[in-house]
């Protein structure tokens, strides 16, 4: 999960180096995602399907899922090539202007409009019409996420959202029912208070995309504030509510039911070695195997501010739009893409959620996997990324300032202001750069 965040950074600035010619000439294809139906019943052929999934996804993806798929279609064979994240989005776009790129790929909820605006990916609106897809079969609002200026450019394929892990061994030392995890304010609060008597300090809180920043947007959501504007042209994330959760953050370090200077997963480690007992983060740790040695619990974050929110990430289905790219083999991808989500069921293995809701709901997935159950209800009020051109570099502001509160360096407010005059800035800058 991390690789992808940094593959993100690391592939904007590169992109950023190509020049404007692949970011603001670019008009997403739709000649090539033409698809009549879910089954491809063309010739044989092969199709490259890029992603970052080198680590412990991989034994999931291919023996489980792609060499299954190619044993049951003789007219498509799937080559999976796998790379690091930061490869895939850094030779994304040189690739598939020149033809080279792949087939059928996955990225991100806030990659997409980028995608989008550069001309990579197709237009895949008759695709999800011949996949027989709608809005309700997956998350609220996930379906919608594909789009850009429009149109329906990805299909939904996981969900990562964050939740609340409790080592249930420090809680009892300290006195505070491990059966009662806390669900709010008040009682998270009181949880804390008897924590810090017992000389523990309850939760670590980071200055870190990992976790800080999915803390502070879950915060910002929960008092009722937003990321950005509705057309995402102006930062919001310095409102009431932004200062409001920050502060909630930095008070914790100043109330002392956290440390100051806590290093990037310092939390989880510290919950696993029985330093704290509350760590807020994403379902991907359902899968750390030194947390399996530990009496542990995940639960929904607790509602801190007025209403019930928590961040979420997601990944999605793209259609490349290469250079004379073959229809025949953007059919047999979309028909991959479909098998793909019908057999999730195992996905979780790697700490992640299928996003289509049938495979999710049926009740063989937390009797398989019980740990995913408090993810799976917040889905309904879990936030997903933002969708604009760009807009990753703009989030990265987001988590400087995070920091900047977190180290001390600048109280909440003035970090927040510091860093929303920086994100309109980008802002502007990504309207000029992808409008062409």
């Amino acid at each position: 999960m991390k690789k992808r965040f940094a593959a993100r950074a690391i592939a904007l600035a590169v992109t950023a180096g190509l020049g404007l010619a692949l970011t603001a000439c670019g008009s997403s294809g739709s000649g090539g995602g033409d698809v009549s139906s879910a089954n491809y019943t063309g010739p044989k052929v092969t199709i490259s399907f890029w992603n970052g999934w080198t680590g412990g996804a991989a034994p999931v993806l291919v023996p489980k899922l792609i060499d299954k798929f190619n044993a049951e279609h003789k007219n498509i064979v799937v080559k999976d090539v796998p790379m690091e994240w930061a490869d895939v989005a850094r030779k994304m776009p040189l690739a598939v202007k020149a033809g080279k790129g792949p087939d059928v790929a996955v990225g991100h909820g806030d990659d997409i409009a980028t995608y989008a605006a550069q001309g990579l990916v197709l237009d895949a609106g008759s695709i999800v019409k011949a996949l027989g897809y709608k809005a309700g079969d997956f998350p609220e609002g996930l379906l919608d996420a594909g789009k850009y200026n429009g149109k329906q450019y990805a299909v939904p394929w996981s969900i990562t959202p964050l939740g609340l892990y409790v080592n249930k061994s420090v809680l009892q030392s300290a006195g505070v029912d491990p059966n009662s995890i806390p669900t709010d304010k008040t009682s998270y609060l009181a949880a804390l208070d008897k924590l810090k008597a017992a000389g523990v300090q309850g939760e670590w809180v980071d200055g870190y995309v990992f976790t800080g920043t999915f803390e502070f947007e879950s915060l910002l959501w929960q008092y009722g504030g937003d990321l950005f504007n509705k057309d995402v042209s102006k930062a919001t994330f310095n409102s009431d509510a932004g200062v409001k959760a920050l502060t909630w953050m930095t008070d914790l370090i100043k109330k002392g039911y956290s440390p100051a200077n806590v290093a990037q997963d310092g939390n989880i480690n510290a919950l696993i070695s029985g330093k704290n007992a509350f760590n807020w983060n994403g379902v991907w740790q359902t899968t750390n195997e030194p947390l399996q040695k530990v009496d542990w619990q995940a639960t929904a974050v607790p509602q801190i501010g007025d209403q019930k929110a928590v961040w979420s990430s997601s990944t999605h289905w793209m259609f490349m739009n290469n250079k004379g790219q073959d229809k025949n083999k953007t059919s047999a991808a979309a028909t991959f893409v479909k098998w793909m989500n019908d057999n999730s069921a195992d996905w979780p293995q790697t700490g992640e959620l299928p996003a289509k809701n049938s495979v999710r709901n049926d009740p063989k997935l937390v009797q398989t996997y019980p740990h995913l159950k408090p993810f799976l209800d917040e889905l309904p009020y879990a936030h997903y990324e933002p969708i604009a051109p760009g807009i990753t570099t703009v989030e990265a502001t987001i988590t400087v300032a995070v920091n900047e509160a977190i180290t001390g360096k600048k109280d909440a407010k003035q970090a927040l202001d510091d860093a929303a005059a920086k994100a309109d800035t980008l802002l502007k800058q990504n309207k000029a750069k992808y409008s062409g």
